[in-house]
């Protein structure tokens, strides 16, 4: 089922600015990041890994969410598909990925802010810069994908091009005068 111009325009919308959403929340989470694990002073530090978790849980995981969600509505609902291209199926597979671990890391997240709320001494906490980091990379490397479009057509998508194409050339020749 393809979308109406209208309606894909507004998911694209949607989708442009939860994923970019995501990358920008990401790199104040980076910096929130650096400063838990790096500062010397202890209120400071109690701070960031809190400001963690709720950076995390109320910004980072919604808008991984809609990403991938209205990332799916997209490939469904236009001639892209989503098993009929390999940048198509690898940003997907990429953004699941990136969630997935978000999901995991932010249970390890959610135990440094407590033990920072509780009153203990945050500074030895390793933080989750890695993580990070590399979530960054996996992000931008999907945006590459995407702006780019990589030619490549899965073994499905071949048979669907296959069949579009025959179909095509079937309704040219009924349409075509038979010559008597």
């Amino acid at each position: 089922m393809t979308m109406s111009p209208g309606l894909r325009k507004f998911m694209l919308a949607v989708h442009l600015i939860s994923s970019l959403g995501w990358i920008g929340a990401l790199i104040a989470y980076i910096a929130l990041d650096v400063t838990a694990v790096t500062t010397q002073d202890v209120q400071t530090a109690r701070s960031a890994f809190i400001t963690m978790e709720l950076t995390g849980w109320f910004v980072l995981v919604p808008l991984a969410s809609a990403t991938l969600l209205t990332g799916l509505i997209m490939a469904l609902g236009t001639s892209w598909g989503l098993f009929r291209h390999y940048w198509v199926l690898i940003s997907l597979l990429l953004t699941i990925l990136a969630t997935v671990v978000l999901l995991v890391e932010m249970q390890t997240i959610s135990y440094m802010a407590d033990v920072a709320a509780s009153g203990a001494d945050p500074r030895g906490l390793p933080g989750s810069l890695l993580h990070s980091i590399g979530g960054l990379v996996v992000l931008l490397i999907i945006t590459v994908l995407n702006v780019y479009k990589p030619r490549g057509v899965t073994p499905y998508g071949w048979r669907k091009q296959e069949e579009e194409r025959r179909k095509r050339q079937e309704q040219r020749a009924a349409s075509q005068p038979r010559a008597q």
